[in-house]
């Protein structure tokens, strides 16, 4: 629809966050009013702030129309690629994952789904099908790079399959293992993040606006667009999601988009520097991390509530407080990240 505008990348990848924006915002309003009237609703946990008591039944799943919204975006705004089809397929079997998931919170009326154990094999699976493909099929180095101080070569334990066409295919075991503990890791973090109102969206928004900066440095077109669409599909879905919020978007979404900053690190080869522009996820995932291991060792809590949002709820910030010092904190982490990458690439040109 837009190849006329082939020859202006910097355009696509602006009409990519103007598009998926407007589209998410066309089609959120029909979705709630469906979940509505089936009375599909977020169901909250009995040991979370009484003051979030108020958000039972409030329509959850939005994570569907901004993944059907970033699809279809990414499909019209660019001209497919492999990358394409490889990091867009692993956004959106996450989000079915965590579609399933919802699905099951709701039909039991709980806010626990899947086991614990049951997301997390899914996730490994959906991770490390995409790393393998792309080491083999995207010619993806296994390799690790710390901005000036060292790359880490990590394929150097690998097993390699002949194929029956001549060709064969490697399996870096080294480098494996730390794109699963990555790309699951940052799922579960953002999916943590996703507590508050408004906060999930905001901070993977930013974080997904300096990720398309990084794709469209490194010549990668296709992923900038993708990064483009889902911050585009961040601020359409802020529109209901802000105080009070008319949807949550749900594991669907939450899953999803920690799946996609993964992807996105990999292919862009910023597998370390994504630990500091997505900090703020990290963070609230650690905050879970602690608290769990110091209450098991002492039987008291290190933060008044896990994870980090609710600790500061219960020091009697608002919600709302919360929400925008987060992203503050979230804007300034994405902004010291990109200038390490850009520092290190600009150096290196």
């Amino acid at each position: 629809m837009f190849s006329q505008f082939a020859a202006y990348p910097t355009f696509l990848v602006f009409i990519a966050v103007l598009v998926c924006g407007l589209l998410t915002g066309f089609l959120m309003p029909a979705w709630i009013k469906l979940l509505q009237r089936r009375q599909i609703g977020q169901q909250v946990r009995a040991d979370g702030p009484q003051s979030h008591l108020v958000k039972q039944g409030t329509p959850t799943m939005g994570g569907v129309i901004m993944l059907i919204a970033v699809a279809l975006t990414t499909l019209m705004v660019g001209v497919p690629v492999p990358e394409t089809f490889l990091i867009l397929g692993a956004i959106l079997l996450t989000g079915l994952l965590g579609f399933i998931d919802d699905a099951s919170k709701v039909a039991h009326e709980r806010s626990l789904g899947l086991t614990p154990k049951a997301k997390l094999v899914g996730q490994c699976l959906i991770s490390a099908a995409f790393v393998l493909c792309a080491v083999n099929f995207l010619g993806i180095p296994p390799t690790v790079e710390i901005p000036f101080i060292y790359t880490f070569d990590l394929g150097v334990l690998s097993t390699t399959i002949p194929l029956g066409d001549g060709g064969s295919f490697s399996i870096p075991w080294l480098y494996l293992l730390f794109c699963l503990i990555l790309l699951v890791g940052l799922c579960n973090a953002v999916n943590l993040t996703d507590g508050l109102d408004g906060l999930a969206a905001g901070t993977v928004m930013i974080v997904m606006v300096v990720m398309a900066a990084i794709a469209f440095r490194s010549d990668l077109l296709e992923p900038a667009i993708i990064a483009a669409a889902l911050a585009g599909s961040c601020i359409g879905f802020l529109w209901f999601n802000s105080f009070p919020a008319d949807i949550f978007m749900g594991d669907t979404g939450s899953l999803a988009l920690g799946m996609a900053l993964g992807c996105l690190s990999v292919v862009t080869k910023t597998e370390f520097v994504v630990i500091i522009i997505g900090g703020l996820f990290v963070a609230e995932a650690l905050s879970v991390m602690i608290q769990v291991f110091y209450y098991k060792r002492t039987q008291k809590r290190f933060f008044l509530m896990a994870p980090l949002h609710h600790h500061f709820e219960k020091k009697g910030w608002s919600e709302t407080k919360v929400v925008v010092r987060f992203w503050i904190v979230s804007g300034v982490l994405a902004a010291g990240g990109f200038v390490l990458y850009f520092s290190q690439s600009l150096l290196g040109a």
